[in-house]
């Protein structure tokens, strides 16, 4: 049977947040028969694939699981879905999502059978009273023009773009260059704020932006393919606060080994003075529990150096001159 739409659900090892974005998924507001979902694993996973055995092999409506044979990343997984997809328009959303009842109600009524289409939804992202650090970054997902939690392409825009690329190995960027490819090759992008998905900010252990500073290399990817765009719509400067920062703070060790102690202290000083105003921005409008201060003053003295090892790493890598 010839389905109208597919949904593509990237995964690996989060079963519960999988069941949850599945059930939302199983009681969309169109008929069951207009639509099938595709679950990917990014590898194997046992305990995912004996979670939803339950839908698989329906006709109605149907469920299919496919695993990677090894990890891949995302981009990866989405590939692999779309390709073995039925429907004329592909839609994603990620695991920890939970679309819309009418979320692809909402996808369908903005297509019209054109042959290339991109279409962005709406991401909301609840957040609580005093959100941590981590939450509200997340948060900025609301904003961004174009992300793979919230999406839909047809079959050919995906075959006219290549589809992911899968060097982005992480869920970082990846849906930028999908974005950008959309862009350079003119195809259609529309905006559907009636298409909704609910984007919780899933729980995140203690430290978590200094795990976040590796995906910073992907940066560099993105950068050496779409300069210009990169520039317009991710960032046009460099990150010039943690460059001063670490020059403050490694003059400082050079002055001190130097013996010139009131010369490294007023480097110190400077440093000093830079890290509070980088904790004070982290804290504001954040919680201010007492974990969360000690995490901020934490984190805040390492990230400008990773993320500046990682942005310097991806330009290695990818061979790109990139500040």
């Amino acid at each position: 049977m010839n389905r109208k739409i597919s949904v593509v659900v990237p995964t690996y090892k989060r079963s519960e947040l999988l069941i949850r974005c599945l059930d939302a998924l199983l009681n969309q507001s169109i008929g069951k028969s207009t639509y099938e979902i595709i679950v990917v694993s990014d590898g194997p996973d046992p305990v995912t694939a004996e979670a939803i055995k339950v839908w698989t092999g329906f006709v109605h409506l149907k469920v299919s699981y496919y695993p990677l044979p090894e990890k891949k990343g995302p981009a990866a997984a989405r590939n692999y879905g779309w390709k073995k997809a039925k429907g004329e328009l592909i839609a994603f959303t990620d695991d920890d999502c939970i679309p819309d009842q009418d979320w692809l109600a909402s996808l369908l009524a903005a297509y019209h059978d054109e042959e290339e289409l991109v279409i962005s939804g709406q991401v909301i992202v609840p957040l609580p009273e005093n959100p941590t650090d981590f939450e509200r970054n997340t948060a900025h997902l609301e904003t961004a023009e174009f992300i793979t939690a919230n999406c839909a392409c047809t079959k050919k825009a995906l075959w006219e773009t290549g589809g992911f690329d899968e060097h982005f190995e992480q869920a970082w960027r990846e849906d930028s260059d999908l974005h950008f490819k959309t862009i350079r090759h003119k195809i259609p992008l529309k905006k559907v704020n009636e298409a909704i998905v609910v984007h919780p900010v899933r729980r995140a252990p203690w430290g978590i932006s200094i795990k976040e500073q590796r995906k910073g290399m992907y940066n560099a990817l993105l950068y050496k393919k779409y300069p210009e765009l990169y520039k317009s719509r991710i960032r046009s400067k460099a990150p010039w606060s943690y460059y001063t920062m670490i020059f403050t703070f490694l003059i400082g060790c050079t002055l001190l080994l130097m013996k010139s102690e009131f010369l490294a202290l007023i480097s110190f000083s400077a440093w000093l003075v830079l890290l509070l105003l980088f904790i004070s921005r982290r804290l504001a409008f954040t919680s201010h529990s007492p974990k969360h201060v000690a995490e901020m003053i934490v984190t805040s003295i390492f990230i400008p150096f990773l993320s500046v090892y990682w942005q310097f790493y991806g330009a290695l890598k990818y061979r790109v001159l990139f500040f």
